[in-house]
């Protein structure tokens, strides 16, 4: 099922959501607080398994994949992202998780269908906490980087540098004002570019919701 939220939206306040137009660049920004900004769509929506929480959009981590040919994912979110060819875009995005299942993630995502996508994210792997990029083309998969975090690190900001067909996964923790790199790729273009965040390969075992947060896509164009 796809949902579009335009009712949501005409509830907003401006604190919530931001689209800035300036001579030289383009900024839209959500925190998701209130409702989510009008423009997101929810694919293969559960509506019982998302929600607006004090924080920011929440996000239950539920059994499902979109790494490989499942597709299956409920409460997929997704965009329109501006074309890179264009300018530089930057998206940033403030994920929160605790998971306990092996690929157990949460993630933004550069997404042009279910089977053409860069994700970078939080992921449990092998019973440790990483953060994780990769690319998928033709629900073929390549994993770019596994990077071990710390233990409780349930928080992290993560990022998208992209221009022309090149993206570059970026993270940082709480407090900190550096950036580390997690790996760089070619995009694996098909139709228009899209934005997505998504939560998926959890339980149903127990209740647990992911979180998204500070959301921010920047565009500069020269």
């Amino acid at each position: 099922m796809t949902t579009m939220l335009p009712i949501r939206a005409l509830l907003i306040s401006w604190v919530s959501c931001m689209t800035v137009w300036g001579a030289g660049a383009s900024r839209f920004e959500d925190d998701f607080r209130g409702g989510p900004a009008s423009g997101w769509t929810v694919l293969r929506e559960r509506s019982d398994a998302w929600r607006i929480g004090e924080r920011g959009l929440e996000v239950r981590a539920l059994p499902g994949n979109l790494w490989g040919p499942a597709n299956d994912a409920p409460n997929t979110w997704v965009r329109p992202a501006p074309d890179p060819e264009k300018g530089p875009v930057t998206v940033t995005v403030e994920v929160e998780n605790r998971p306990t299942e092996q690929y157990e993630q949460v993630n933004l995502v550069w997404y042009y269908d279910d089977g053409h996508q860069v994700k970078l994210g939080q992921e449990m792997v092998d019973g440790k906490l990483c953060i994780v990029m990769g690319r998928e083309e033709g629900d073929r998969t390549r994993t770019i980087a596994i990077v071990p975090i710390e233990a409780d690190a349930w928080v992290v900001e993560v990022r998208f540098e992209v221009e022309g067909r090149t993206i570059r996964g970026l993270f940082r923790m709480p407090g900190s004002e550096d950036w580390r790199e997690a790996g760089v790729c070619d995009l694996p273009v098909k139709g228009e570019p899209k934005i997505s965040l998504q939560v998926y390969q959890g339980t149903d075992r127990v209740e647990r919701w992911a979180r998204f947060g500070r959301f921010r896509m920047e565009q500069r164009r020269e």
